[in-house]
């Protein structure tokens, strides 16, 4: 192959290789930044554990917080996997891009061995001068002049391409071993947080025990949680029916305000799954449906909507633009209770501990609605719930990623 063809196939070969870092670098800044979202949310969540851990007793806040540590500390040692795969290619990489550019090397070496061998012997009857001087005509000594010529740069563009593929290896064997010292840097890091996983399953498993020995006050305060879920859905219901019928019987306007509900009620559609967390700070700690009891076995809860459990005197937000409906209060967990329609949508705001909104108030996406109840044993929880007209929603569907 002649030397020119090859240099563009070594350089056009090399390029290639040099390229996929890249690529790979792309996946580790994202895996960077799922790493520091995860252990924010573990951060925030062992804030809210700590609240409903001063109580100095078990409850199922405080299983409920370890519980999402556990799910959290586990999507962390997740991402730590994929760091170690993601760099465990790059070394795989590195290595195969230093063995191609050695064999090109030596081939490199071994062909401008062959052109020194081959310019001693060509040389070694006759000198430079002579042969071209020997050309048999002028045409012949431009051809044997310039066939030295290229002869000779051929040997230094040679003796350049060795150079630059030994730099090349170098500068590879540098990267090849940053990627084994980070590597082991991340299983390092991972090691560690197994072992803080194991702690929190401890935990987990010692709360669980505790609460365990407590099943008839639990299931007495279960009883005493339907009936007051029963309370409020009547009170959601008896609303929305009456809206309704009221809505039916008159035009598409909220007249005192003069706001177009089906525009409204389509706004509020358009941004589902992008709706804004009513609160800042939280996690879901118990998700809508009916669902198994974290404790007591065989006992399914009903929930009309999601809980989120949060910082202590957390404020509690509008998710959206809307009109304040309904402001009652339900007697037990519940407490003040903040209907806001939509149009034809509704959330539900519970378990507050004041308000700051008045009835037939027009209020916008982020507008402080209340507070946060903390319960007499430290949980700090606000439950949340769509409904489209009287049929209920998941509100989790609604919210934006967190």
């Amino acid at each position: 192959m002649p030397l020119s063809n090859r240099f563009y196939l070594i350089l056009i070969s090399t390029l290639l290789w040099l390229s996929l870092p890249i690529f790979g670098q792309q996946n580790k800044t994202q895996l960077e930044k799922q790493k520091s979202a995860v252990q924010n949310q573990i951060k925030e969540t062992q804030q809210i554990l700590a609240e409903t851990s001063n109580k100095k007793k078990a409850t199922i806040g405080q299983l409920n917080a370890i519980t999402k540590q556990i799910e959290d500390q586990t999507k962390l040692i997740r991402t730590y996997a994929k760091e170690v795969k993601l760099l465990s290619g790059r070394i795989e990489q590195d290595a195969t891009v230093i063995n191609a550019l050695q064999q090109d090397l030596n081939n490199l070496k071994k062909e401008y061995a062959d052109m020194v061998y081959a310019m001693y012997k060509a040389s070694s009857g006759f000198s430079k001068l002579s042969f071209i001087f020997a050309s048999a005509d002028l045409s012949q000594f431009y051809m044997r002049f310039k066939y030295l010529e290229q002869y000779s740069l051929a040997r230094k563009n040679q003796v350049q391409l060795i150079t630059e593929i030994k730099a090349e290896i170098e500068s590879e064997k540098a990267s090849l071993e940053n990627s084994k010292n980070e590597k082991d840097l991340v299983l390092a890091d991972q090691l560690k947080e197994k072992e803080k996983l194991d702690k929190m399953k401890a935990e987990q498993d010692k709360v669980f025990s505790l609460l365990k020995t407590e099943e008839t006050k639990l299931s007495k305060d279960l009883a005493q949680k339907k009936s007051e879920v029963a309370n409020l859905e009547n009170l959601i219901s008896k609303l929305l029916k009456e809206e309704i019928k009221s809505s039916s019987a008159s035009t598409d306007k909220v007249s005192e305000l003069n706001i177009d509900l089906k525009a409204l009620s389509s706004s509020f559609e358009k941004n589902k799954s992008n709706l804004p967390w009513p609160v800042e700070a939280g996690f879901i700690s118990e998700k809508f449906g009916t669902h198994p009891h974290p404790v007591l076995k065989r006992i399914k809860m009903p929930n009309d909507g999601i809980n989120i459990q949060t910082k202590e005197n957390e404020q509690v937000r509008a998710v959206f633009t809307g009109v304040v409906k309904k402001i009652a209060i339900v007697p037990g967990e519940f407490k003040y209770v903040v209907i806001v329609q939509h149009g034809s949508y509704f959330t539900v705001y519970a378990k507050l501990k004041k308000v700051t909104v008045k009835m037939g108030q027009q209020i916008n996406v982020n507008d402080v609605i209340g507070e946060v109840n903390t319960d007499v044993d430290g949980t700090s929880e606000v439950q949340f719930q769509v409904w489209k007209n009287t049929e209920k929603q998941d509100p989790e569907l609604w919210l934006t990623k967190r």
